[in-house]
């Protein structure tokens, strides 16, 4: 009798790093629940993937408790299991400090922080029942490097990269490893709506590698730590960044020098 599919669980999978992740795991042979609190794209998304027996479109906002839950119930019911999960939803507001309103950081760190502690906690009992799992938080370049306009969106994701540490000291003993992924610059819908081309000569200059990441390299970074070939990782945060973390300043006028030299 053939073993169970593995079942995936992503946040945010009507689009971008979501979906790209989403369709990783259905090209390995699992079953994907694809969560998003944006009905109509959420739809119009799994109906593109065309694989129905294997995936599973999931309305709800992470950050109702309620709602997460009865979705986690949902999985379980059509899966029967949980074997990774992708805390991937989150949303930005760019402002200054004195412009960002208090609404703004609430709806902030509810999104995409207390966002994963709760499909964390509703996730765990599930994977327990099967021996385990692997968990990995969406975080982000910025939540270890400090710039304009993030007050709210770097504190969330700081805050997320240290739950990662916590949670995987905590859920180890249950067999759930838990890591994280921070983006650096990725070729979204979003960064080509909003990153004008000077900000993207900026990026281009800042990052070693010189471009953009693509949504399908964090895709195949976030399934690796989701699988076998990490069975000793946990507690990590991997920056899929191009380099742009580890550059300190100076370095593009000296690549500058160096391609002209």
């Amino acid at each position: 009798m053939p073993s169970p599919s593995k079942v995936a669980l992503v946040t945010g999978a009507a689009r971008g790093i979501g979906l790209a992740t989403a369709k990783r795991f259905l090209a390995e042979g699992w079953q994907v629940a694809l969560l998003d609190i944006e009905g109509e794209l959420l739809r119009a998304a799994v109906t593109s993937l065309a694989d129905p027996d294997n995936t599973l479109a999931l309305h709800c906002d992470v950050s109702d408790a309620g709602a997460v839950t009865n979705a986690m119930a949902a999985v379980s019911g059509r899966f029967g299991r949980l074997d990774a999960l992708i805390n991937n939803a989150g949303i930005a507001v760019f402002a200054p400090l004195l412009e960002t309103s208090d609404d703004d950081w609430s709806r902030i760190l509810s999104v995409n922080l207390t966002g994963p502690f709760l499909c964390t906690k509703a996730a765990a009992p599930l994977m327990r029942e099967h021996g385990g799992g692997a968990i990995v938080n969406i975080t982000s370049i910025s939540a270890v490097r400090a710039s304009t306009l993030r007050s709210a969106y770097g504190t969330s994701k700081a805050g997320l990269a240290h739950l990662t540490k916590q949670l995987a000291v905590e859920l180890a003993s249950l067999g759930i490893r838990v890591n994280a992924v921070a983006p650096g610059p990725v070729e979204t819908a979003m960064a080509k709506q909003v990153h004008t081309p000077e900000i993207r000569a900026d990026y281009h200059d800042a990052i070693p590698l010189n471009r953009y990441g693509l949504e399908e390299e964090l895709a195949e970074a976030i399934f690796f730590l989701c699988s076998e070939r990490s069975s000793y990782i946990t507690g990590q945060v991997l920056a899929v960044d191009g380099g742009f973390d580890a550059a300190g300043i100076g370095l593009p006028t000296l690549r500058g020098q160096r391609r002209n030299s």
